[in-house]
């Protein structure tokens, strides 16, 4: 299903003991593959609780490139304004880092 020059990487970060997501996961996750030639990110999904979640943070993420940090974190901040929105942006410069050690081996 995947290009051999894709890579799969999470970012995890904690929530809001209260929130639902902690609740159940006991933290939250971000799970990205991304294709290494391109950069860009051809699959995403969360750590939620409501269905509608995941599709919406997929939409901010799939077709985005992992060199576009700054814009990627600027529309979290922008358009999501779910209670995990802060572990969100940490789940993904998490996974950004990541990212870039990988990157940086090649």
């Amino acid at each position: 299903m995947f290009h051999r020059s894709t890579v799969y990487i999470i970012g995890d970060s904690k929530t809001a003991s209260n929130n639902p997501i902690m609740q159940q996961f006991n933290a939250f996750f971000i799970a990205l593959v991304i294709d290494t030639n391109t950069h860009e990110i051809m699959e995403a999904e969360c750590s939620a609780t409501i269905s509608l979640t995941q599709k919406f943070v997929r939409s901010l993420f799939v077709g985005k490139k992992m060199t576009e940090h700054d814009q990627i974190m600027n529309e979290i901040e922008n358009r999501y304004f779910g209670s995990s929105q802060k572990a969100l942006m940490v789940a993904f410069k998490n996974a950004y880092i990541k990212y870039q050690q990988i990157i940086c081996k090649e």
